[in-house]
């Protein structure tokens, strides 16, 4: 059975990588947004057209990326959404909320320190990992039934 999991959430450190690289002998088909942070912000102006408001530039590209997520949410069996250090990511609990108002399972990353902001979005998670190996394992024992060594 190929378990296809949505990777959602901060896009500043490696923790994609990091599950995929541990992923790699598991039958797991990974998806993401867009992570390159220009190219996510401008889409919508270099497709569509120069925005000279920065309001409605971001919203191009908003919209167009939403297409791309929603696809990804709505195909997953298991959506990762990883919440990081440095910025409140606000689309990470949107694509949260979105995941859990779809049925899908969700796996929230978080470290310690973000516990009382996310308590909600903890709450509909099916499970909360502080690191990525984790969600590794979690996967592996969801495919295989295996636990860690």
């Amino acid at each position: 059975m190929t378990l296809k999991v949505y990777l959602s959430g901060e896009i500043h450190t490696d923790w994609r990588e990091q599950i995929i690289e541990g992923s790699k002998e598991l039958d797991v088909q990974f998806s993401s947004p867009v992570t390159d942070h220009d190219a996510s912000d401008d889409c919508g102006v270099r497709i569509l057209g120069a925005e000279p408001n920065k309001f409605w530039h971001d919203h191009k590209g908003a919209k167009l990326n939403a297409i791309r997520t929603r696809k990804g949410i709505e195909d997953a069996d298991v959506v990762v959404v990883r919440f990081g250090e440095k910025y409140k990511q606000w689309n990470a609990a949107f694509d949260a909320g979105y995941a859990a108002a779809l049925g899908k399972s969700l796996i929230v990353l978080h470290g310690a320190d973000h516990q009382h902001a996310l308590k909600e979005v903890d709450a509909a998670a099916l499970a909360v990992a502080e690191e990525p190996q984790q969600v590794v394992e979690m996967l592996r024992y969801v495919l295989t039934g295996a636990l860690p060594a």
